[in-house]
């Protein structure tokens, strides 16, 4: 099989159902917390489609698929929040905040399950069931992805989602200053992306999770 082409088929489903639970999530806790925007928006739905984003679910994936990347990543539309809505806003903004990383480490473990039931049954006959093998891959696959995910959200830095924990846990008037710094948030990060700067604080958790995880199973 080409490689590009079991890159997409590895990578591809894994990759959309991480992005797309991770923003129902967040709107399914807003909603639960007073704040009916995604819900009214038709966003909390599991259909991709309500969810792709052009550069982060399909350009993003792709350029790193054919840059023969080890590792593929992507996010989605965020889902819209009204925080004044919430019925306490400070405090519920870190409910909704820690719902996305949440769930994908339920998905990771949902992932490293299904690996360790397929991965008797492909040694048994791994070249006689390629779909099997890709199975495996793909589980293989979303552990890693969700894991990633979880932990790279954490970063505490606004827009992500451990910036918006951060606010809604200092007290004022350090709260408004970490909030303030969203609006160079995204600069920032593409900039400890660039130096690998962020890399030092989540290969560690990441490597940590891995092992947990695949020494519960």
């Amino acid at each position: 099989m080409d490689n590009t082409i079991l890159k997409i088929a590895v990578w591809a489903i894994p990759v959309l159902i991480a992005v797309v639970f991770h923003e129902v999530a967040h709107g399914w806790v807003a909603n639960r917390l007073g704040d009916p925007t995604a819900k009214n928006l038709g966003r909390l739905t599991l259909n991709p489609i309500a969810h792709i984003d052009l550069f982060g679910t399909i350009l993003v994936p792709a350029m790193l698929i054919f840059a023969n990347s080890p590792f593929v990543f992507g996010y989605a539309k965020p889902v819209p929040v009204n925080f004044y809505n919430l019925r306490n806003p400070k405090r519920d903004m870190v409910w909704v905040a820690l719902a996305g990383p949440v769930m994908n480490l339920i998905l990771g473990l949902g992932f490293v399950i299904l690996w360790r039931m397929f991965l008797p049954q492909s040694r048994a006959g791994l070249g006689d069931s390629p779909f099997l093998t890709l199975l495996v891959l793909m589980a293989q696959g979303g552990l890693l992805i969700n894991i990633a995910l979880a932990v790279f959200n954490m970063f505490p830095l606004p827009p992500l989602d451990g910036g918006r924990v951060l606010v809604g846990l200092l007290p004022e008037p350090w709260s408004s200053k970490v909030a303030g710094v969203e609006r160079f948030g995204m600069l920032l990060l593409i900039g400890l992306l660039y130096t690998r700067v962020i890399d030092r604080f989540i290969d560690g958790p990441t490597e940590f999770l891995l092992r947990l995880y695949l020494g519960i199973f």
